[in-house]
């Protein structure tokens, strides 16, 4: 979305509002009629209101014409720009119709969803149960079906439904048009895959992936990092202006150490690049005296003071312990196709020190034991301790600085935690601190924590090496390339693609299986990594899907039908809908919309993966029942192209490819 967009909106709303003025103006001229007022200009008889009315009712007329016609045309320009959502549209139609038939109902459900059968329609509306008993409730008694009448009979004609019936106790189920829908696959053809409308563009920063500084990225980082990214995926198609957030562990006791142990092992770092290529290690030899030196350990926590308080060696110590560690960081972004802008703890040191003297002057803070508390809005859970008892800070001083700096300075109206589900409680905590702070208010800003569970190996225990150690990201990513290359060598692929060809499907199927396996989840549930699920070629998994996809593409081109002849042919031949396979698989790549509003709502990536495979499977039904091409059986000359059904075919592949760039997940042309 861009900004004209909004400008359109605006515009819109405007319109709407001024057209019920007026609506208004014309119900209390004719309320006036009504009450025995001529509206004829009989000179003495008139009421001063009702002349003025009468005087300005042909202006009026004409202005509301004037403005029906800009705001249907301004609809149609955002209409443009966006993919209708078939529910959203049946919503909006059914909830007009409730409105109407029963104005004394306060905010009337309206729930619609798809029907479970053919045979009950494409959609069903089931608001008649739950009206009839919130009428029972006023003293009102009338049955279910009787109001599903009546919602029947308050429905606007619509283009879109075809036809609507009324089953058993009050369902109401709908037929949608096929020539409707066929305008809307068009559309996927001629302007391709558009989001959905967006009522209003959101400033949405995005905090995941964070690994420590120092810390090699291992396999628990890989869950934050691959959900984060596809959810910034989703927002930024959306048309969200999207900040995405690596609050790194740059800051702490842990830069003491390491500071300390630069000066004693490399001397001359200043002048002389010391080796520091194995951070890891040099991390472990600093914790170690850390843990086991006295005097050592006086000195870490000196250099901690020297750095907080900005001292140039220090600093200059610090950026360059950064530097190597950021490196290795972007090693692993660059493999997964992941951006990200680094704001680590560091940058909010100042902004703890004013955080902390503002709550204490508001007497927000309790102390307790020599050191600071905060509560958050319900005090049986655990406090904050925004500064420990030798004056120092915490986590929980840190996340509060940052939450306040994303929503009064960069100006977040949502703002999303993609962390592991141990620290939910925190988060509960952080809200709540945030809210008596009074930086955070619900109404105004959305907060959201986005928690997963933990990756297993596949003995059901925490995913580790055969030593005991956490898994390093880089090796398991190496190692997803050399399954990925035998699965390909095994299916005979390096026979058939050049070699340019196999490595992009080798990284295509290595990076794409690890992502989809994990997104392919419930994100709240702990999941088994095995590459060998990851690789199979059945199923819910990356491979299938990627497979299905170059497959969908490849038929057109067997029928030496180019994508610019498809797209000058759904300009003149109407996607075919006509086959009850064919009416399925329509109707499920017009779910798209439906699709990532949920996603929105909820932030359960997993439902995008369902419907890609949902996509997949009922295009393998249309394939199997509808034929695409027809051939020769004796020479295998191509007899008969059905350009409506390559066009389904197509706009097939279009859906899915978006699916899985959300996801972020590479396709390739051959595989």
């Amino acid at each position: 979305m861009n900004e004209d967009l909004e400008i359109i909106r605006k515009r819109t709303d405007d319109a709407e509002n001024e057209v019920k003025e007026l609506t208004e103006s014309f119900n209390k001229l004719k309320a006036l009629a009504q009450n025995g007022h001529s509206v004829e200009l009989i000179e003495g008889n008139v009421p001063d209101e009702l002349t003025e009315l009468i005087t300005q009712n042909t202006k009026l007329k004409h202005r509301l014409a004037i403005l029906k016609r800009a705001l249907h045309e301004e609809k149609e320009k955002i209409s443009q720009n966006t993919m209708e959502s078939l529910l959203n549209s049946l919503t909006d139609v059914f909830t007009k119709a409730v409105c109407k038939a029963y104005p004394d109902v306060p905010d009337p459900p309206v729930p619609l969803t798809t029907s479970s059968s053919a045979q009950f329609g494409d959609y069903q509306c089931n608001a008649a149960m739950p009206i009839a008993q919130l009428l029972k409730g006023q003293g009102i008694k009338v049955s279910p079906r009787d109001v599903a009448n009546k919602i029947k009979e308050n429905l606007d004609e619509s283009e879109l439904i075809d036809k609507v019936e009324i089953a058993g106790p009050g369902f109401l189920n709908v037929w949608i048009s096929r020539n409707y829908c066929q305008r809307l696959l068009t559309n996927i053809l001629t302007k391709g895959v558009l989001p959905p409308r967006l009522l209003r563009r959101l400033k949405v920063v995005v905090d995941f992936s964070s690994p420590n500084i120092a810390k090699e990225m291992h396999v628990g980082h890989l869950r934050s990092t691959i959900i984060g990214d596809s959810i910034c995926r989703l927002l930024e198609y959306l048309g969200h202006d999207v900040e995405r957030v690596n609050h790194i562990g740059d800051w702490g006791t842990q830069f003491g150490m390491l500071i300390a142990h630069l000066q004693d092992k490399y001397p001359n770092y200043r002048t002389e690049s010391p080796p520091l290529a194995h951070l890891q290690a040099f991390y472990k030899e600093s914790k170690v005296l850390f843990d086991t030196d006295e005097a050592f350990k006086k000195r870490a926590y000196e250099c901690v003071v020297q750095l907080q308080a900005f001292n140039p060696e220090y600093t200059a110590a610090w950026k360059l312990i950064c530097d190597v560690s950021r490196k290795e960081n972007q090693k692993v972004y660059d493999r997964l196709d992941i951006k990200l802008t680094e704001r680590g703890e560091s940058f909010y040191q100042t902004r703890m020190e004013t955080i902390v003297k503002d709550l204490k002057e508001r007497g927000l803070l309790e102390e307790d034991e020599q050191r600071y508390i905060m509560w958050g809005l319900n005090k049986e859970q655990i406090p904050f301790t925004i500064v420990k008892s030798d004056g120092g800070f915490t986590y929980d001083t840190s996340d509060m600085a940052t939450l306040k700096y994303r929503i009064e300075e960069s100006g977040a109206d949502w703002v999303i935690y993609v962390v592991d589900m141990g620290q939910a409680t925190h988060f509960v905590v952080l809200n709540g601190c945030a809210q008596r702070a009074g930086f955070l208010d619900p109404a105004k800003v959305r907060m959201d924590f986005v928690g997963f569970g933990v990756v297993l190996g596949e003995d059901k225990k925490r995913f580790k090496t055969r030593s005991g150690e956490t898994v390093r990201l880089t090796e398991l990513l190496d190692e997803g390339l050399k399954k990925a290359l035998e699965t390909l060598k095994a299916k005979g692929r390096d026979e058939v693609l050049t070699p340019e060809e196999l490595k992009e499907a080798q990284e295509a199927v290595a990076y794409g299986c690890i992502k989809y396996a994990d997104l392919s989840h419930n994100r709240v549930n702990d999941y088994v990594f095995s590459f060998d699920k990851m690789l199979e070629d059945k199923g819910n998994t990356a491979v299938y899907l990627l497979y299905a996809y170059t497959r969908i593409c490849s038929i057109a081109r067997t029928a030496n039908v180019s994508v610019a002849q498809l797209e000058q042919a759904a300009n003149t031949t109407a996607v075919a809908v006509t086959h009850e396979k064919e009416w399925k698989l329509a109707k499920v790549l017009l779910r798209f919309p439906e699709v990532l509003t949920k996603i929105t709502r909820d932030l359960y990536i997993h439902s995008l993966c369902e419907y890609l495979y949902e996509i997949a499977s009922t295009f393998t039904e249309f394939y199997d029942n509808c034929y695409c091409v027809e051939k020769d059986s004796t020479s295998g000359d191509i007899k008969k192209v059905h350009m409506d059904r390559l066009l389904l075919t197509e706009a097939t592949a279009r859906v899915m490819k978006q699916c899985f760039n959300i996801l972020g997940l590479k396709t390739v042309g051959r595989m």
